[in-house]
């Protein structure tokens, strides 16, 4: 492993898990790219750097927790838990088939190594809020990470345990909010419109971090992409588990970063590239193999 401030390591990893992600869902024919992309950088951070794993005892009772409360972005998890060794990468030509441990949305039943089932938006924070409040109460020392979305948050159940961390003094709970500014589906702002909205970011000019410390969290901006950024918000907030204040990271992210046709570009949110844009892909992350 590279040494505290070498990121070069973490960032060989993220172009290997996004050309998992890519080439996995062009494999299956459905699944999620943009969301995976813009969320990579901050899990490869979580599970090769700051999250205290054993990926040969998924369930070590001292491990840290990780929810990935926008589960549709599952196929980014999916990959860094292969490069990580908690199953095989080959198994992830299995994505989103019938039978296999990894559907589309992450399902705890299946594979080992996953904390809950999300996908219905809006529901991780909570989650992950009664694992920390567990983890208090029984005097365990592990810390839980939560990964929410954008347009996720414009969910009501989110707002409730943004609401309520801080009223039980949860130190050991980190939300992460992957603000990329895009989502599949924006405000439609007549009843006859037919389109799928304005995607652009909901929360524009909204001054999300006021909000989140008049809340009571203690809160912090990255870039979602400078693992100099990331390594050390994450690794402070774990630090921080035995205060009485639970952290927000706001991650400013791209949708679609790390590949140039993707990035920024809505469509990508669940596009499923062609044998030419993978060509494309694998050459601009430096992939030597074009198959998974």
């Amino acid at each position: 492993m590279s040494s505290r401030t070498d990121y070069q390591e973490l960032e060989g990893l993220a172009r290997k898990g996004r050309w998992l992600a890519i080439s996995t869902v062009a494999g299956s024919g459905a699944g999620h790219v943009g969301g995976p992309f813009s969320a990579m950088d901050i899990l490869v951070a979580l599970y090769f750097r700051v999250m205290k794993i054993r990926s040969d005892d998924p369930k070590w009772p001292e491990r840290d927790r990780f929810i990935l409360s926008k589960g549709h972005s599952s196929i980014g998890q999916y990959a860094v838990m292969a490069l990580r060794g908690f199953l095989p990468v080959e198994e992830l030509k299995t994505f989103d088939k019938g039978g296999s441990r990894l559907q589309g949305h992450p399902d705890v039943t299946r594979l080992p190594g996953l904390e809950t089932s999300t996908g219905s938006l809006g529901q991780g924070l909570s989650v992950g809020l009664g694992i920390a409040l567990g983890a208090r109460m029984r005097g365990q020392k592990f810390h839980t990470f939560v990964m929410i979305g954008d347009g996720e948050l414009q969910e009501g159940m989110i707002w409730e345990a943004l609401h309520i961390a801080p009223r039980y003094k949860l130190g050991n709970l980190t939300a992460i909010l992957d603000w990329n500014g895009l989502q599949q589906f924006g405000w439609v702002l007549a009843m006859n419109e037919t389109h799928r909205g304005d995607r652009r970011d909901p929360w524009s000019g909204t001054d999300l971090r006021g909000v989140f410390e008049k809340l009571g969290w203690h809160c912090t901006e990255i870039d979602g992409h400078d693992f100099s950024q990331i390594v050390p918000a994450l690794e402070s907030a774990k630090a921080s588990g035995d205060s009485e204040r639970p952290t927000l990271i706001i991650a400013h992210t791209i949708k679609g970063k790390g590949v140039q046709f993707t990035e920024g570009k809505h469509e990508w949110h669940s596009k499923v590239a062609t044998d030419e844009e993978l060509r494309t892909v694998a050459k601009e992350l430096g992939i030597q193999e074009m198959a998974v």
